[in-house]
């Protein structure tokens, strides 16, 4: 069994990136035996249909299920169509989600959880509704994290949901941190 994960590096250490059509590296892993290959994402800085075309590649490497922070609409439909499972939502280092899925503490997403276009970074605004006008460009890159949350059946849940969603907000605060650095020190 193979399950591909959207990574922000090509190593097991690599933390889970939030987005899936526009990460930097998905790590194609045999759970059982932790043998993994990195695959760089072709697609990240692609004009459009990075969604779709980042699902085709993925599952052509044969993987069954996909590891992400989230996936829109077209990916879902691709990897749907393909027979591969998406599970978002995910974070931390790519070692403990794949853990975390082989102790069955993962479940498989039954839609997509943002919108198209949720990973462009576009700057059109702050977040979801909020676009009217106020090109605030506060995405350096980083989807913003304020798409819908998954539906949720118990207390629990909506907790765990909850901690993931200020797991990618800190994620994407070390990121936009990490660019500020690189680019102060390019003064």
């Amino acid at each position: 069994m193979k399950v591909a994960i959207s990574a922000t590096g090509p190593s097991l250490d690599a933390e889970v990136d939030p987005r899936l059509g526009r990460c930097s590296y998905f790590v194609v892993i045999d759970p059982e035996t932790m043998e993994f290959e990195a695959v760089e994402n072709p697609n990240v800085q692609a004009a459009g249909g990075a969604g779709i075309s980042t699902a085709q590649m993925v599952a052509g490497k044969g993987v069954q299920v996909v590891l992400t922070g989230n996936c829109g609409p077209r990916a879902y439909q691709t990897f749907s169509a393909a027979g591969v499972q998406v599970i978002t939502g995910v974070v931390g280092r790519i070692r403990d989600a794949v853990e975390a899925y082989k102790a069955g503490k993962l479940q498989a997403s039954a839609e997509p959880s943002v919108d198209a276009h949720f990973g462009m970074g576009g700057g059109m605004g702050m977040g979801r509704g909020m676009g009217r006008g106020m090109g605030m460009g506060m995405t350096s890159g980083m989807p913003p994290v304020a798409g819908p949350a998954p539906q949720t059946t118990s207390r629990e849940q909506e907790i765990e949901v909850l901690k993931n969603q200020v797991e990618m907000l800190l994620q994407q605060l070390r990121e936009t941190q990490r660019r500020i650095g690189e680019l102060e020190e390019g003064k």
